[in-house]
């Protein structure tokens, strides 16, 4: 089984927050709180040598989801192609048990239809051959989605190791989120 997950690259993101736009805009997400992508901007240093870093954050489709593993209804499973975490809709019952696993703070209750929902890499336009919403907004082209070898490959050389974590996510060792990031020499 191929693992399919997203790039982001910190070094090269203004923080515009179109990703996220698109995202909201791509799964009708308009009530507040409701939210699949989040782009959040993080200050390093002290006055006067400050300095900042944006993170573009959404479901990092783990290996080992946590929100799986806690599931009484069995509604979220693991694409066997592609590896991407699925909730079917029909099957939640809202419990909010994925919420409160997920270490990222990913899955979202949408109080208007009583369940949980979260970024399912825009699985519709993908099966039509197309990006997820997300990446195909970004003018800064910061970040991308695919096999994670092919993008290890497409973007592990040059300056920089790719990474899965940060000082601002949860340690990957519980749940291996499928996630390369170029991260931004601001971060420390």
């Amino acid at each position: 089984m191929a693992q399919m997950g997203f790039y982001f690259d910190m070094t090269a993101c203004i923080g515009c927050k179109t990703c996220q736009v698109a995202c909201r805009d791509r799964n009708s997400l308009y009530d507040a709180g409701e939210i699949f992508r989040r782009v959040d901007t993080y200050e390093t240093g002290t006055y006067p040598a400050t300095r900042c870093y944006t993170l573009s954050d959404s479901c990092n489709h783990c290996a080992m989801p946590a929100c799986l593993a806690v599931c009484p209804e069995g509604a979220i499973s693991k694409d066997g192609e592609s590896g991407i975490v699925l909730i079917d809709e029909e099957a939640c019952i809202g419990c909010k048990s994925c919420i409160s696993a997920c270490p990222y703070g990913e899955p979202v209750f949408r109080e208007g239809l009583g369940k949980v929902y979260k970024c399912d890499s825009c699985l519709s336009l993908r099966i039509k051959d197309e990006l997820p919403s997300c990446v195909q907004a970004c003018p800064q082209r910061t970040l991308d989605f695919g096999d994670l070898e092919a993008l290890q490959a497409a973007y592990g050389s040059g300056s920089g190791a790719l990474v899965s974590e940060t000082p601002m996510l949860p340690s990957a060792d519980q749940t291996v989120p499928s996630l390369l990031i170029r991260e931004s020499d601001a971060v420390g």
